[in-house]
């Protein structure tokens, strides 16, 4: 049913095998301290060719030397060390090219005002006039017309070695997210008065030489692609719009953004890969699960309208059914994959032979790519713990067959299963619970996290394919690990949530309770907690007509073990006044009689009305069963929440680690 997304498309005179790209992420850790792809980098992406992927775009790469030496550091770049880059380069897409894939060469004009505050070292950040940096207390400097020209003439030579390397294309970083290139493009930020600011076609001034020169330097019939944003969804500096919100756009609005789209096809860009929003406003550009899943069809439709070359739309389009649809619908030409194909690099091939239920979900939540991109500068991924590193975290073969007991069905214990069986181990699973998934149930209740419930169920596929006997509602005891004839035990017996007495424990739940519909916490509720879990329970509880109020001890809410991507986190911020939720920070809850919830702040007393009460305070290890065996079984392995509570990213990256190498 989905032979669609398998017919040939062209971008420009390219012929492309299928309608999936890879789409661009950030490509941190994947190249050499001389400018080049790593081994690790071209593991990645050819793996991702191997796994049926008709075009990898790859992360951004720099050709510019002089006028934003810091931008990114750890990416390739086409002109530092060319002969390095070329040699690299050629190895890697003489590898994708063996399984009919293309692949393009994403290249950078800059990061501008939004370069990211640690990368930026003593260079004052760069940007079309004397504007605001997104991140820091800074204003910039604007670049002179010989510093554009000399960016404009590195993208000739960039994208020149990118053709001896091998790269079928280039797409261009971008009139897009508030980058350098977009920066030009938005009156908002190009205050200039020369023959590059003022009118829209001198505002695309940049992005027109920039594609001219490749072309004059390339060929015609090279394709350059360009990453494009329709809309820019800023309120203000530094202030972005949600989902339904009605605002007055600060940036590009869509009538001006449909002009640039037909400027920039004329120009002579071979396609658009389109989203919205900006860096002001980047929970759209790096859609959290809290965006709805192919949020920018509806924009890539209206570009798709007005131009004649190929739109490519990312953003959740994980559903092949969406996918499917998209493509008849008209919404674009192409279905780039960015995330999922980090969750599962095979998703295309998987899909092609009917294997849809064995497909890995992502669940959105920027854990292992681009918060670690953030904060440790490498990419990675939350439920793929291979994820560029494939070769580092191969399979590691067996001698000999062993017998392991499993004790907990949570992600941790799943993933040890998992791994243990694919290399040739006799796994068993114990779970005391009726289903697997442990704190994915709960977490996965919300509508928004529908993902959650996904990946439970793909572990659910894997376990059955692999032939691992389940145990199910089935609470292990210490006699039958110790008489069970097993060779070695692995305790992810999980956590519990914290509790403690108000007063009223009859109308006092855990998030858990009431997110499995155990407990119902009626027409208005206080949630005692503003870290993650107890943010996502209020918004849910808000977005089902709910009265809710958030107390929270800290002086702001996720202010600790909230998610490491701040793209996620500053939409959860945004969400909760937008939905009406109450906030009260630097509180402590002292009592709960009678339907009214007493509160000690800083300035006084608080009396909340409620009909009950939500405890989201954290969780405690479930460790009991592993430290009566401690010193029982000679092989025994403690992981999950059970070892630390941490997040899902780590309960499956543990797992993995220890189950490989048993």
């Amino acid at each position: 049913m989905y032979e669609k997304l398998f017919t040939p498309v062209k971008i420009g005179s390219l012929t492309i095998k299928n309608r999936f790209a890879m789409a661009p992420m950030g490509p941190l850790g994947l190249s050499d301290s001389e400018g080049g792809f790593n081994q690790r980098g071209i593991d990645y992406y050819t793996e991702r060719a191997k796994g049926g992927t008709g075009l990898i775009i790859t992360g951004v790469t720099f050709s510019d030397c002089e006028v934003e030496k810091p931008s990114m550091p750890n990416c390739p770049n086409s002109t530092y060390n060319p002969v390095h880059f070329i040699r690299t380069g050629r190895e890697m897409t003489e590898r994708v090219h063996a399984y009919g894939s293309k692949i393009f060469l994403m290249m950078s004009g800059g990061f501008g005002r939004v370069t990211i505050p640690t990368n930026l070292g003593e260079f004052p950040p760069v940007a079309p006039s004397e504007i605001p940096h997104r991140w820091l207390d800074k204003t910039c400097r604007a670049l002179t017309v010989e510093e554009i020209h000399s960016i404009v003439k590195s993208f000739g030579d960039g994208a020149y070695n990118a053709k001896r390397a091998g790269f079928d294309g280039v797409e261009i970083h971008a009139v897009h997210e508030g980058y350098l290139l977009d920066q030009f493009a938005i009156s908002m930020f190009n205050l200039r008065t020369d023959e590059y600011g003022g009118s829209l076609e001198n505002r695309l001034r940049f992005a027109r030489e920039v594609v001219e020169e490749i072309k004059n330097r390339c060929g015609q019939d090279f394709p350059v692609a360009l990453r494009f944003s329709v809309k820019s969804m800023i309120k203000d500096w530094r202030v972005g719009a949600l989902p339904g919100e009605e605002f007055e756009e600060k940036g590009r609005d869509i009538e001006e953004g449909l002009e640039a789209a037909k400027l920039l096809a004329a120009y002579g860009y071979d396609a658009l890969d389109t989203d919205v929003g900006t860096y002001d406003a980047w929970w759209w550009n790096h859609p959290p699960m809290y965006q709805e899943k192919g949020l920018f069809r509806t924009y890539c439709k209206m570009v798709k309208e007005v131009v004649d070359v190929p739109v490519l739309c990312a953003g959740r389009m994980d559903d092949p059914d969406m996918a499917l649809a998209s493509l008849e619908n008209g919404d674009c030409d192409i279905i780039s994959l960015g995330r999922p194909l980090l969750a599962d690099p095979d998703y295309v091939n998987k899909l092609r032979a009917g294997r849809r239920d064995e497909i890995r979900p992502c669940i959105s939540c920027h854990e292992g790519c681009m918060g670690r991109i953030q904060e440790y500068s490498m990419i990675n991924c939350a439920v793929n713990p291979q994820a560029a590193r494939e070769r580092v975290t191969a399979y590691e073969p067996i001698l000999k067959a062993k017998k392991i007991m499993i004790v907990g069905g949570g992600v941790a214990g799943c993933e040890a299963a998992r791994v243990l069986a694919v290399r040739g181990h006799k796994p068993v699973l114990f779970e005391k619970g009726a289903q697997l998934g442990g704190n994915l149930l709960p977490g996965g209740a919300p509508e928004f996290k529908e993902d959650d419930i996904a990946l439970a169920k793909w572990y659910e596929v894997q376990l059955q394919k692999l032939n691992v006997p389940l145990q199910l509602n089935h609470e292990v005891t210490a006699k039958e690990a110790l008489d069970g004839g097993f060779d070695a035990v692995i305790v992810a017996t999980g956590s519990t949530p914290k509790v403690f007495s108000l007063g009223d424990d009859a109308h006092t739940y855990t998030a858990a309770e009431v997110l499995l519909g155990q407990k119902d916490c009626g027409e208005s509720t206080v949630v005692i907690g503003g870290g993650l879990v107890g943010c996502e329970t209020a918004l849910w509880l808000a977005q089902h007509g709910k009265k809710v109020t958030i107390v929270e001890a800290l002086d702001k809410i996720l202010a600790v073990n909230g998610p490491l991507c701040h793209a996620n986190k500053d939409m959860l911020e945004q969400l909760i006044p937008y939905n009406g939720i109450e906030v009260v920070t630097g509180a402590k809850a002292k009592g709960y009689h009678d339907g009214v919830l007493s509160v000690e702040c800083a300035d006084g007393g608080k009396d909340i009305a409620c009909d009950s009460v939500i405890l989201s305070v954290g969780y405690k290890e479930e460790d009991t069963l592993y430290h009566e065996l401690e010193f029982e079984v000679p092989e025994i392995y403690l992981l999950g929440d059970a070892k630390k509570v941490s997040n899902i990213m780590y309960a499956i990256w543990d797992a993995f680690e220890v189950a490989n190498h048993i």
